[in-house]
């Protein structure tokens, strides 16, 4: 299970340096234009602590590795963890209409690599929590 949290811990830190990339592969400039002052700023600001939590997730995972494992502190914020990516990846295929992705080479990849990512952390951190 250490090597899962290691692996984890470098997916999340890599997922979190991703976001940096979205205001220009998202086009926000433009599409975020007809957008109110406050609704423009919210969306930037809470990707930016979205990004920042998910860094600090993998943070923690590479250097805390067997207190999250073996400890029952650790296994209480693993249970928050697990809980946080169970309920990403039910918004995965819930929250996001399938025409998004539906039909499209690029975007059905990234819709089904994500789905991988969130169930292989929800089943990590949830596996930690309950053993």
């Amino acid at each position: 299970m250490l090597l899962h949290f290691k692996i984890i811990g470098v997916l999340l830190i890599f997922l979190a340096c991703l976001h940096a990339i979205f205001p220009k592969f998202f086009n926000w400039k433009q599409d975020l234009k007809s957008l109110s002052l406050i609704n423009r700023q919210m969306m930037i600001i809470h990707t930016f602590f979205i990004a920042l939590t998910v860094f600090l997730m993998g943070l923690l995972c590479l250097n805390s590795t067997s207190e999250l494992v073996e400890t029952k502190m650790g296994k209480t914020i693993s249970l928050g963890f697990g809980i946080f990516w169970v309920i990403r990846l039910v918004v995965q295929f819930f929250g996001y209409a399938s025409s998004l992705w539906k039909g499209k080479t690029f975007e059905t990849t990234i819709h089904v690599l994500f789905s991988i990512l969130w169930t292989y952390l929800s089943v990590v951190f949830m596996w930690t929590a309950l053993q």
